[in-house]
């Protein structure tokens, strides 16, 4: 089995982050850092630079996005499992 491509912190959030650089169309799984568990194997619908975060599940154009099981932020337009998650189409709660 290919080695994991994304963390997620624990199985509640919403997005995972990019461990390598994730091709468009690429078959990925991650790794829950809570439980050392998997996740389901997904598809990217975009390029993921290293370090930037990837869609784990469909949000609506204003929903939470929840990461290290607190919400970090609101996307601005649907997001869908596997899309890129930045500046584009996410706010953050921290300013």
């Amino acid at each position: 089995m290919p080695s994991h491509k994304f963390l997620m912190h624990n199985s509640g959030d919403h997005v995972g982050v990019a461990v390598v650089d994730i091709q468009e169309g690429e078959e990925v799984y991650g790794v829950i850092l809570a439980d050392d568990s998997s996740t389901d194997v997904i598809v990217a619908r975009d390029n993921i630079p290293l370090g930037h975060k990837i869609a784990l599940r469909d949000l609506s154009n204003g929903s939470e996005i929840i990461e290290y099981s607190v919400p970090v932020g609101v996307v601005t337009q649907n997001v869908y499992v596997g899309d890129y998650v930045h500046t584009h189409n996410f706010k953050t709660a921290r300013w």
